[in-house]
């Protein structure tokens, strides 16, 4: 939902840091894989129950995550970066979910699973419509430059983020929000089929 308004100007604040890395011999390819091992560190932190240090690694994370798509505008995106920085997004987004049915089995379990189940309708939904898209050769008005048809919903990578941001800062309450986040997430996977019913109707 935030995603079309927050990434243009992410985009214009990491462009003097990306250009610098990329003079300096830096690839988008390797800012996306350092980014993705720095977010897989949330899970161990997490699941210990270091949920600042977990906050702080997701943080990173995602910074990499903007600065990969950086580089890769100005040298010149690619079908393997795309393929890899949503694939990697994707194990991220669950794993740290994961992290907290880890530090709490009994208390986090069935929110836990109610939230990643919510992710996998989220996640299929917008996969699906973008292959059909590319397929028909439609691009996203909004979010043009990405690499695959940028499908948006109630919930999206930034009300992800937050999601993270809340869950590791109120650990405690990590049950009632992920039930609320995955009751938005699933209104946005219906929301989506429906999109794709219509949109590729014969």
């Amino acid at each position: 939902m935030l995603d079309s308004y927050i990434i243009p100007t992410q985009e214009r604040l990491l462009r003097p840091l990306a250009a610098w890395l990329l003079a300096h011999g830096a690839t988008a390819n390797r800012i996306t894989l350092v980014g993705f091992v720095i977010g897989l560190g949330a899970v161990p932190a997490i699941a210990g129950g270091q949920f600042m240090l977990g906050l702080v690694l997701i943080a990173l994370n995602r910074i990499f995550d903007g600065l990969d798509g950086a580089v890769a505008r100005l040298a010149g995106p690619t079908d393997r970066g795309a393929f890899l920085d949503i694939a990697l997004d994707f194990f991220f987004y669950a794993a740290i979910p994961f992290a907290f049915v880890l530090a709490d089995p009994a208390g986090n379990g069935l929110a836990g699973s109610l939230l990643l189940l919510s992710f996998v309708g989220t996640g299929s939904s917008f996969l699906a419509f973008a292959v059909i898209a590319q397929r028909r050769g439609l691009n996203s008005l909004k979010m043009p430059k990405k690499g695959l048809y940028y499908l948006g919903g109630i919930t999206e990578g930034a009300e992800t983020i937050a999601l993270f941001i809340l869950i590791c800062l109120f650990p405690e309450l990590f049950a009632i929000i992920a039930t609320v986040f995955a009751a938005l997430a699933f209104v946005t996977t219906l929301a989506r089929w429906w999109w794709g019913w219509k949109a590729f109707a014969e």
